[in-house]
């Protein structure tokens, strides 16, 4: 039987130092590589400066996501990559078919002005009753009717954040209006905030109601507009024009009021929904 020769105690113990210096050595340059890593903070900082209209955006795991539309595709697409080239792999770049447009249009449902948008949730605060819609809508006209021939009078807005926020509250002076406690056809009894992967529906006066899934959260959208809202919910649910301020719910659940998004729904499209809870807590009502 043949050994192997052991080796002198000093030489093992240089062996020994020898390793462990490498392995302080691998253990170190790990951790200055993430030490010198992108902070999301950082990305979505330059994203925010940036503010490149048809640009949508957020946090999924160790990445930002961003999302561009047909415009900056056909126009500014290099000044995003110039923007997001210096972190790498840190940022993930995505298309999205359309345009990322708020979904107001002229139709029928609620009408202000020369637009059209949809009732999202009927609330109360006391003896007051209200509904909710889009901010945008809030701040396209100042007095809502049921009918395009502003015949049957709804109310008049009495607040309306956008951009930033995309809520608005009408209170209702027509006494004689029907104000039930259902959206899309379901008794809506609370308000939660929506979860990634959780299913949901949206329903509004164009499309009438579609379903999709919760795609990311607190997503910074530039609509082609010009206005830059924070904190939506990104879904697959599609929607069009006139389906602004439209409920988003799960089952009897109030999740949000329908924002914007990019496609339509005969070829599918991303949509985006502003959180109902911001909008009751902005308003101090209820939904019942």
């Amino acid at each position: 039987m043949r050994l192997t020769p052991l080796l002198p105690r000093r030489i093992l113990r240089i062996l020994a130092t020898t390793i462990l210096a490498a392995g302080t050595l691998v253990a170190t340059t790990t951790s200055a590589q993430a030490a010198n890593a992108p902070n999301p903070t950082e990305i979505l900082a330059a994203l925010d400066h940036a503010a490149i209209p048809g640009t949508a955006y957020g946090v999924d795991g160790d990445q930002v996501v961003v999302n561009y539309d047909d415009v900056v595709a056909a126009s500014t697409f290099g000044r995003l990559r110039a923007v997001v080239a210096r972190f790498g792999a840190a940022v993930r770049v995505e298309y999205m078919p359309g345009t990322l447009t708020e979904f107001i249009a002229g139709g029928d449902a609620i009408y202000g002005g020369q637009y059209r948008c949809s009732l999202g949730f009927n609330v109360v605060s006391g003896s007051t009753y209200s509904f909710l819609t889009a901010g945008h809508c809030g701040k396209a006209a100042s007095t809502w009717y049921a009918d395009a021939g502003h015949n049957t009078l709804l109310g008049s807005v009495t607040g309306a954040t956008f951009p930033g926020s995309d809520y608005a509250i009408v209170r209702y002076d027509n006494a004689g209006i029907s104000k039930p406690g259902t959206a899309c056809g379901k008794d809506v009894a609370t308000a939660n905030d929506a979860v990634v992967g959780e299913s949901v529906q949206r329903c509004g006066s164009t499309t009438g109601t579609r379903s999709g899934t919760v795609l990311a959260l607190n997503q910074t959208v530039h609509y082609q507009s010009g206005g830059t809202v924070r904190g939506l919910t990104k879904t697959n649910a599609c929607a069009e024009g006139g389906d602004s301020g439209g409920p988003f719910i799960d089952g009897t659940k109030a999740l949000g009021l329908t924002s914007g998004g990019s496609g339509d729904c005969r070829s599918g499209g991303i949509t985006y929904f502003q959180p109902v809870r911001a909008a009751l807590s902005a308003y101090g009502v209820n939904i019942y």
